[in-house]
């Protein structure tokens, strides 16, 4: 077959090339790394900036009313859009975490009522500090993600890489992307690209759960935040190298271990795909193949627009109120209540035991990290010892799941995971990796 002929071959190349630069490609910007759509985001978020704080609790009041509304008496407009249907139709738990983002939204945005909750600690550092650039990114990802998800591209590289994933991982191909998109620019979009692919099948409930709390990984751009908060800066390419072993390490080890390896793999839907390479072709032949069908059956312009235009509304309606209710409690638990200090006393044996320094206040940053991943440093940054503090640092990054925002984005998203899995997650993380961070920390300091 002549491809060049094949107007399907151009239906895939060009939004692929298009989804590949704005979403995968490493780029430079102010001597850090990063991709397009970050910087896009932050150019937006520029632009809206004086606006961002009311834009905010317009979208979770509108989601919170129309929820309230729709729940008690359904509304005929939204009935006739299932995706709409479903949106403002939450289970009665959840649409009780949107009523409380929204009452803490009233709080903080009229600056009234308890200063445990509007804080720059605790709600204030939700709204203000973390919400408005996931705005921008969750509308330029939503919008533009069917670039990837629509022409072929995953398609493509799930036939290319299922031969490494698959042995190595127990995942599609096609969950690389996730990986690299969190990792060169944000993990809200690996969470976003998993979660799509989850509703449409694409990924079991166990693969959609593996990937969200264990590829959308922390950018470099992040983890050079956190390195620099504790003073450690000129070590970033031996603390990110560190990094990524034993974020590898938990890869291959925590999926295989309750409680993700007891998630079924089941599917929301019945979808026709098959990543396995037929005997008598290669990876790369059988992948055009793949998606050439899959650009087949793309979506014109309209399509597309309304696919992204959907996406968006969910992430804003359906997120947003969910991260900051949940990001908001778990930081006043972490400000305001010694309950993360008594959670990390178990630790202090593990950390005597690997020979860390200061082992009595590295246990107190570790359990804190649930409630937000950049806590941990600020708290050691008082430690005397450079070896504990780029321990600390390395489990805070490796951790991967806090309230914050990733544990919020994957509560607040179609993947079903509870919020006791994440938190047992989150320890398996930080037992798992634990270990090969100090083994670094030995040998390099």
């Amino acid at each position: 077959m002549n491809l060049l002929k094949n107007k399907n071959f151009y239906k895939f190349l060009l939004p692929s090339l298009l989804g590949i630069f704005l979403f995968v490609t490493p780029i430079r910007q102010n001597g850090e790394l990063t991709i397009p759509i970050a910087v896009a985001a932050h150019t937006l978020l520029d632009l809206i900036a004086p606006y961002s704080l009311t834009i905010i609790y317009a979208l979770i009041a509108l989601s919170t009313f129309v929820t309230v509304i729709h729940r008690i008496h359904p509304l005929s407009l939204l009935k006739k859009s299932p995706t709409l249907d479903k949106l403002f139709m939450p289970t009665p738990f959840w649409m009780g975490v949107r009523v409380l983002g929204f009452v803490f939204g009233t709080l903080i945005y009229f600056g009234i009522g308890p200063e445990a909750i509007r804080s720059d600690a605790t709600g204030g550092l939700v709204i203000n500090d973390l919400m408005p650039i996931l705005v921008c990114v969750f509308f330029l990802a939503g919008l533009l993600l069917p670039l990837l998800l629509n022409f072929g591209l995953l398609d493509f590289f799930g036939a290319l890489l299922t031969k490494v994933m698959r042995p190595v991982f127990n995942l599609p191909g096609r969950s690389a992307i996730d990986c690299v998109a969190s990792w060169l620019g944000d993990g809200s979009i690996g969470v976003l690209l998993t979660a799509k692919q989850y509703e449409e099948g694409y990924y079991s409930k166990r693969e959609a759960t593996v990937i969200a709390t264990t590829f959308s990984a922390v950018s470099i751009t992040f983890s050079l935040v956190v390195i620099s908060e504790v003073g450690l800066a000129h070590m970033f390419l031996p603390f990110y190298l560190t990094v990524a072993v034993a974020g590898i390490v938990a890869a291959i080890i925590i999926p295989r271990i309750p409680p993700l390896s007891r998630v079924p793999d089941t599917y929301t839907r019945e979808t026709e795909f098959c990543e396995s390479v037929p005997a008598g072709t290669t990876p790369a032949r059988w992948g055009v193949k793949k998606a050439l069908d899959k650009a087949s059956e793309a979506p014109g312009l309209g399509g597309f627009l309304r696919e992204g235009l959907g996406n968006v509304l969910d992430m804003w309606l359906g997120v947003l109120p969910v991260i900051l209710c949940l990001g908001t409690v778990a930081l006043i638990l972490a400000e305001y209540t010694p309950i993360f200090s008594w959670l990390g006393i178990p630790f202090v044996p593990l950390y005597q035991l690997l020979g860390i320094p200061e082992a009595a206040a590295a246990s107190q940053t570790v359990i804190v990290g649930f409630a937000d991943m950049f806590l941990p440093s600020v708290i050691a940054s008082g430690i005397e010892s450079e070896m504990t503090r780029f321990v600390v640092a390395a489990t805070s990054v490796t951790q991967l799941i806090y309230m914050s925002e990733i544990g919020s984005i994957i509560m607040g998203s179609k993947i079903p995971v509870s919020l006791g899995n994440l938190f047992l997650l989150f320890l398996e993380r930080t037992v798992v990796t634990l270990p090969v961070i100090a083994l670094a920390a030995h040998l390099l300091f």
